[in-house]
């Protein structure tokens, strides 16, 4: 569910990016690089509409994926049904909604640094085939436990929500980035928003398997694209081509040695890349408290999206094409609280630095996590009560919506402030933060439904919410303390 939080953040920060293309380009200093007067192979120099070309064919994919992880949820009951035989099983159910989180909790860490070392485009299309082959193993999948496992497969495949970030780093200034991270971040909620209502009218019609072929052509069409249109942005590969093509052509053995050098270089350092996240988050108890607070948080979307279709199909009445078109409420909601970030998390970061004689702080982006910390539970526990009480639906709806911009008023303040925070590793910082947002979102919502058949829709995501809201001061003691909390860190002890 990429798609609904703003997961297009780099994984491969600025700073840490930076860092890491230094010491990689060490092998090339001073033996070869771009031609500072000009340079047609430089990512930066090419033309601005191949650019925002591949930003586009970035943008279609980001769409396809979240089209793929969220258009099978309003039938998710129907195809454990079909799967298990006529037999109805809520856990299974449950569990091919969310296994597609799990996946992407891997994908991460092995796809980030292995674009270093190998570049961008054979990473990109590696992953994009493997995306559609677990797309075609769902489709023809017999048994539930094999359907799961294509959808955690599907989730380890995703490399547009770990890449799209970097790639626009290697074609785009700093100055520059803003609108092309823009474009690529509403794709996936439109994504999100018309899924869920196309697969609800092609399953009550054609039948659940018909939606995942629809996803494979999709993914099919954009792997085609980024297999011919699609060109190597990273720095460092580029250079090692061009340094074995001058080699060849000169015999040089100092340029041989340059472009040998660098991928012996880059493989050795694919460990320590994977397990950076885990020394960053374990060295840093900011970063253990929100990442905590963030994967519950986030999970509310799965409570959401596996108890919507039953309250909708099974105490309104609707049809399976109407309860795909109520997810869009939740889109609608996510969307307004990008709005208000985008207008106000600026601004107030400038307010409060002036108050603070013009020395800004990174928990100067906490303010408006801390009123959706305090919100969120409310929204959820107000959802279940409403759909307890059978209140009118429009309602409901409103409270979905409600949901979505008080889940997203939560969390994308806090990944600004990891950014701001963590500065040199706020790459390894945030991938951990995504991590542990994944699992929670895997495995907090299977408690749904033992919890709702015990105590109904009310009392038993008021459970929940309860749980939610013993964590929303987290922000606020983050807030008042992170000063000092952070130099016990020696990640974030000079910032």
């Amino acid at each position: 569910m990429a798609a609904l939080v703003d997961e297009n953040q780099p994984l491969l920060g600025a700073s840490e990016d930076l860092a890491r293309r230094q010491d990689e380009d060490d092998a090339l200093h001073g033996a070869i690089d771009f031609d500072p007067s000009g340079d047609p192979e430089n990512p930066l120099e090419w033309p601005s509409a191949f650019k925002w070309g591949i930003v586009a064919l970035m943008a279609f994919m980001a769409f396809t994926v979240t089209f793929t992880c969220i258009s099978l949820v309003p039938v998710a009951n129907r195809i454990a049904f079909d799967l298990n035989h006529g037999h109805e099983n809520k856990e299974a159910s449950v569990l091919l909604v969310t296994i597609w989180e799990l996946g992407e909790a891997a994908g991460p860490l092995l796809i980030a640094p292995l674009s270093e070392v190998f570049g961008r485009y054979p990473v990109m299309n590696v992953a994009n085939c493997l995306f559609i082959a677990a797309i075609i193993l769902a489709a023809l999948s017999q048994s539930t436990w094999l359907f799961v496992a294509a959808r955690c497969l599907n989730g380890v495949a995703v490399a547009s929500n770990v890449l799209n970030p970097a790639i626009v780093g290697d074609m785009f200034v700093s100055e520059q980035r803003g609108s092309p991270m823009s474009f690529i971040m509403i794709a996936p909620l439109i994504g999100g928003a018309v899924g869920p209502a196309i697969a609800g009218a092609i399953a009550q019609s054609l039948g659940w398997r018909q939606i995942l072929w629809m996803s494979a052509l999709l993914a099919t069409v954009c792997e085609v694209l980024f297999l011919t249109c699609f060109r190597e942005t990273y720095k460092v590969p580029i250079l090692r081509r061009r340094a074995a093509r001058f080699a060849e052509e000169t015999g040089d053995e100092s340029l041989k040695a340059a472009a040998n050098t660098g991928d012996h270089r880059s493989v050795s350092k694919l460990w320590q890349s994977i397990k950076r996240p885990v020394s960053v988050i374990s060295g840093s108890i900011v970063l253990a408290l929100l990442a905590l607070y963030g994967g519950v948080g986030f999970s509310f979307f799965y409570f959401m999206a596996v108890t919507l279709p039953d309250i909708l199909e099974g105490l309104y009445g609707l049809s399976p094409a109407a309860t795909g078109s109520a997810f869009m409420c939740f889109s609608v909601g996510s969307l307004l609280a990008i709005f208000l970030c985008e207008k106000t998390l600026d601004g107030i970061y400038v307010k409060l630095k002036d108050a603070n004689n013009g020395k800004g702080q990174p928990e100067f982006r906490l303010p408006l996590m801390i009123v959706g910390a305090f919100t969120l539970p409310l929204a959820v526990a107000g959802y279940g009560w409403i759909a307890e009480l059978r209140l009118p639906l429009p309602l409901l709806l409103v409270s979905v919506g409600f949901m979505g911009f008080t889940l997203l008023l939560a969390f994308l303040p806090l990944m600004a402030y990891v950014v701001d925070a963590f500065g040199l590793y706020s790459a390894s910082a945030l991938t951990s933060v995504i991590v542990i947002r994944c699992l929670c979102g895997t495995f907090l919502p299977l408690g749904s439904g033992p919890a709702i058949d015990a105590f109904g829709y009310g009392w038993g995501l008021t459970l929940f919410s309860a749980g939610a809201l013993c964590l929303a001061p987290i922000p606020i003691v983050i807030f008042r303390y992170g000063p000092r909390l952070r130099q016990l860190s020696s990640y974030t002890r000079d910032v």
